[in-house]
Protein backbone atom coordinates (compact mmCIF):
# COMPACT_ATOMS: atom_id res chain seq x y z
CA UNK A 1 0.00 0.00 0.00
CA UNK A 2 1.39 3.47 -1.11
CA UNK A 3 1.62 5.67 1.82
CA UNK A 4 3.00 9.55 1.90
CA UNK A 5 3.64 11.15 4.98
CA UNK A 6 4.54 14.83 5.10
CA UNK A 7 6.63 16.50 8.18
CA UNK A 8 8.21 20.14 8.56
CA UNK A 9 5.50 22.70 9.02
CA UNK A 10 5.00 24.62 11.62
CA UNK A 11 4.68 28.39 13.07
CA UNK A 12 7.00 30.93 11.69
CA UNK A 13 7.29 34.92 11.41
CA UNK A 14 7.62 36.59 7.64
CA UNK A 15 10.42 36.25 6.21
CA UNK A 16 11.73 33.02 7.94
CA UNK A 17 12.42 29.39 6.21
CA UNK A 18 11.08 26.28 6.30
CA UNK A 19 11.76 22.70 5.13
CA UNK A 20 9.18 20.19 4.48
CA UNK A 21 9.94 16.90 4.22
CA UNK A 22 7.77 14.04 2.38
CA UNK A 23 8.14 10.38 2.72
CA UNK A 24 6.56 7.91 0.24
CA UNK A 25 6.43 4.03 0.44
CA UNK A 26 4.78 0.77 -0.93
CA UNK A 27 5.62 1.50 -4.33
CA UNK A 28 6.05 -1.48 -6.93
CA UNK A 29 6.82 0.74 -10.04
CA UNK A 30 9.42 3.48 -10.13
CA UNK A 31 9.47 6.04 -12.09
CA UNK A 32 6.76 8.62 -10.30
CA UNK A 33 6.55 12.24 -10.15
CA UNK A 34 6.89 13.78 -6.34
CA UNK A 35 4.40 17.27 -5.97
CA UNK A 36 3.47 19.29 -3.26
CA UNK A 37 0.29 21.49 -3.50
CA UNK A 38 -0.62 23.83 -0.70
CA UNK A 39 -4.63 24.46 0.44
CA UNK A 40 -5.15 27.97 2.15
CA UNK A 41 -7.99 29.11 4.31
CA UNK A 42 -10.67 28.89 2.27
CA UNK A 43 -9.32 28.21 -1.31
CA UNK A 44 -8.92 25.44 -3.69
CA UNK A 45 -6.00 22.92 -3.27
CA UNK A 46 -2.97 24.63 -5.86
CA UNK A 47 -0.08 23.11 -7.33
CA UNK A 48 2.96 24.51 -5.60
CA UNK A 49 5.88 22.37 -7.51
CA UNK A 50 7.16 19.19 -8.83
CA UNK A 51 9.89 17.12 -9.22
CA UNK A 52 10.18 13.99 -12.21
CA UNK A 53 12.15 10.72 -11.51
CA UNK A 54 14.59 12.67 -13.60
CA UNK A 55 14.97 15.58 -11.21
CA UNK A 56 13.18 17.72 -13.44
CA UNK A 57 12.00 20.36 -11.10
CA UNK A 58 8.74 23.09 -12.00
CA UNK A 59 7.10 25.67 -10.20
CA UNK A 60 4.41 27.59 -10.15
CA UNK A 61 4.69 30.91 -10.94
CA UNK A 62 3.60 32.46 -7.40
CA UNK A 63 7.24 30.63 -5.88
CA UNK A 64 8.81 33.38 -7.51
CA UNK A 65 12.34 31.87 -6.80
CA UNK A 66 11.53 31.49 -2.94
CA UNK A 67 10.56 27.70 -2.88
CA UNK A 68 13.00 24.62 -4.38
CA UNK A 69 11.97 21.27 -4.78
CA UNK A 70 14.48 18.51 -4.32
CA UNK A 71 14.51 14.53 -4.14
CA UNK A 72 16.54 11.96 -1.81
CA UNK A 73 18.97 10.12 -3.87
CA UNK A 74 16.67 7.06 -3.24
CA UNK A 75 13.84 8.60 -4.87
CA UNK A 76 11.53 8.21 -2.12
CA UNK A 77 11.64 11.56 -0.35
CA UNK A 78 10.76 14.63 -1.81
CA UNK A 79 11.64 18.11 -0.20
CA UNK A 80 10.53 21.79 0.02
CA UNK A 81 12.51 24.28 0.82
CA UNK A 82 10.86 27.57 1.66
CA UNK A 83 12.68 30.49 1.81
CA UNK A 84 11.17 34.65 2.57
CA UNK A 85 7.91 32.98 3.43
CA UNK A 86 5.11 35.42 4.17
CA UNK A 87 1.26 34.78 4.85
CA UNK A 88 -0.22 34.39 2.34
CA UNK A 89 2.04 31.18 2.06
CA UNK A 90 -0.21 29.82 5.14
CA UNK A 91 -1.65 26.53 4.15
CA UNK A 92 -1.90 23.08 4.02
CA UNK A 93 1.12 21.40 2.43
CA UNK A 94 0.09 18.15 0.43
CA UNK A 95 2.35 15.73 -0.86
CA UNK A 96 1.44 13.69 -3.90
CA UNK A 97 2.13 11.05 -6.47
CA UNK A 98 1.95 10.71 -9.90
CA UNK A 99 2.84 7.65 -12.13
CA UNK A 100 1.96 9.11 -15.35
CA UNK A 101 3.82 12.23 -17.07
CA UNK A 102 0.76 13.93 -17.06
CA UNK A 103 -3.10 14.13 -15.10
CA UNK A 104 -4.58 12.77 -12.12
CA UNK A 105 -2.41 11.89 -9.03
CA UNK A 106 -2.71 8.70 -7.54
CA UNK A 107 -1.57 9.21 -4.16
CA UNK A 108 -2.10 12.19 -1.62
CA UNK A 109 -0.35 12.77 2.06
CA UNK A 110 -2.45 13.98 4.76
CA UNK A 111 -0.68 17.30 4.68
CA UNK A 112 1.57 19.53 6.80
CA UNK A 113 -0.07 23.13 8.38
CA UNK A 114 2.43 25.96 7.38
CA UNK A 115 1.45 29.03 9.78
CA UNK A 116 3.54 32.42 8.55
CA UNK A 117 2.63 34.76 11.36
CA UNK A 118 3.14 38.68 9.93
Amino acid sequence: QVQLVESGGGLVQAGDSLRLSCVTSGHTFPGYTMSWFRQRPGKERDFVAAITWSDTPSYADFVQGRFTISRSNGKNTVYLQMNSLKPEDTAVYYCAVRYASVGRYDYWGQGTQVTVSS
